[in-house]
């Protein structure tokens, strides 16, 4: 056999070596997700906190310590590189689908954006300043040496200021709450949050890196470029293709490739930037066309897969880097739950009070400080750089873990609390159905879009 058939055969052997492993670890993972999925929602919980769960007991705190050699196996080092591959696509899509049904108009638009702009702000001060007052506190117990007071305060602030705005987002998607007043208000308010984080996080890191505020701020401004490019540029050159599906009730594979092309050119720019690629997904969602058929036939092209198959991965993938066994013993209880109330009472009582004070009822406004608390994974990609950056001590991280689980736990039970289903069936009456919530029939429902090429 020559030697160029020899390469080949080599290169082909290896890559079926690759699928072979990286097909168990997807299996696991899809098998872990719809277990702990189902389990969280017996317990009244949402789904995706069941994922996030199961990401993290796949993980060397729970699998890794039971079955080392198993998990060793199952996730081996050439396997989390592809894992990481799918599920940053994943949740960049996942978002992208967000920002596309995201009703950014209505007839309260200046309202919503008023509310969520408070929303945003009361979301981030309160527990920045909450948090850093804590690490400033801490910072002698907790710190790693080199790491300056300012720095470490900072960043626990900066960590107890995330929102999950995926994991947000999935909430009320499960809850079809994602087009009311409340829903779309919510999400504003969330994504200028986790994107005010990121930027955060930016400097946190020049600063680490002694690289100056330069790289940071240059970075705020390509953010800043970017999405009014995409709203009031991208989005003009788009609109056609929206009026002709709409028109014709066609959606082929043309229109998909420039769709997916656009959101994977706008995450692959804000990761180059230094923002996280679900944000340029979000922000291309938004620039897509607005027309109802369109965005049903993209839903229903694309919703399902992402997050049956990609998501769990990307949940998955965040829990292998989690450890929980850093928690160095009884003297670290104290301040873990000084940094838990602190998490917890900047978000809910931040949030719900700023609201109420802008005219919302006490019920919505403390449901949404309920909602703001969950911060699943987002917080741990945060911490997770933190700590390879060596910003925070092993201890830290497994602090904000718990956090990240506790708080993310609560904000689905005080949510109901503050609004039952009773007033929650109420909302989507008024907000979606508002002939049928007045005693009319509903109106009927428009043709169905054909997916065909």
């Amino acid at each position: 056999m020559s030697p160029s058939l020899l390469l080949a055969a080599k290169v082909t052997d290896k890559n079926l070596e690759l699928i072979l492993k990286v097909l168990p670890a997807i299996i696991v993972i899809l098998a872990a997700s719809a277990l702990c999925g189902r389990l969280a929602m017996l317990v009244k919980q949402p789904r995706v906190l069941g994922e996030m769960v199961a990401g993290v007991l796949l993980g060397p705190t729970f699998f890794g310590a039971l079955f080392p050699d198993t998990q060793k196996a199952i996730f081996t080092a050439d396997v989390k590189p592809i894992l990481y591959a799918v599920s940053t696509i994943g949740l960049t899509l996942f978002m992208f689908l967000v920002g596309a049904d995201f009703e950014h108009g209505g007839a309260n638009g200046a309202k919503e954006t008023r509310q969520a702009s408070v929303l945003a702000l009361s979301g981030i001060l309160p527990s920045v300043a909450l948090g850093a007052g804590v690490g400033y506190l801490l910072h002698g117990r907790l710190s790693r040496p080199g790491v300056g007071v300012f720095e470490f305060s900072l960043f626990i602030g900066g960590a107890l200021s995330v929102t999950a705005f995926p994991m947000l987002a999935r909430i009320l998607y499960e809850r079809r709450l994602q087009n009311t007043s409340l829903g779309r208000m919510t999400l504003l308010g969330a994504s200028i949050d986790d994107a005010a984080a990121w930027c955060f996080l930016a400097i946190l890191s020049a600063m680490h890196a002694d690289t100056g505020s330069l790289q940071a701020l240059q970075t705020i401004g390509f953010a800043a470029l970017f999405t009014v490019v995409m709203i009031f540029g991208i989005s003009r050159l788009l609109r056609p293709m929206g009026a002709r599906v709409e028109r014709t009730g066609q959606f082929g594979f043309d229109q998909m490739y420039l769709v997916i092309g656009v959101v994977l050119l706008a995450g692959y720019f804000t990761d180059y930037i230094g923002i996280y690629s679900v944000f340029g997904g979000f922000i291309a969602g938004l620039a897509m066309p607005k027309n109802p058929a369109f965005r049903e036939a993209l839903h229903n092209r694309m919703m399902d897969i992402v997050c049956v198959l990609m998501l769990p991965i990307f949940f998955a993938f965040s829990g292998l880097n989690t450890q929980l066994n850093g928690l160095g013993g009884w003297a670290m209880i104290g301040p873990f739950l000084l940094i838990l109330f602190v998490g917890f009472a900047g978000k809910y009582f931040g949030c719900g009070l700023a609201l109420r004070a802008t005219g919302m009822t006490w019920r919505r406004s403390f449901a949404i400080g309920g909602l703001m608390n969950a911060r699943g994974l987002m917080i741990l990609i945060f911490i997770n750089i933190g700590l390879a950056q060596g910003m925070i001590t092993q201890n830290v991280f497994s602090m904000l873990v718990l956090v990240a689980v506790g708080t993310t736990a609560a904000a689905l039970p005080l949510y109901r609390w503050a609004l039952p289903e009773r007033m929650e069936r109420e909302l989507l009456a008024r907000d979606l159905c508002p002939d049928t919530a007045e005693g009319d029939s509903p109106s009927p429902s428009r043709k169905p879009v054909s997916s065909s090429p």
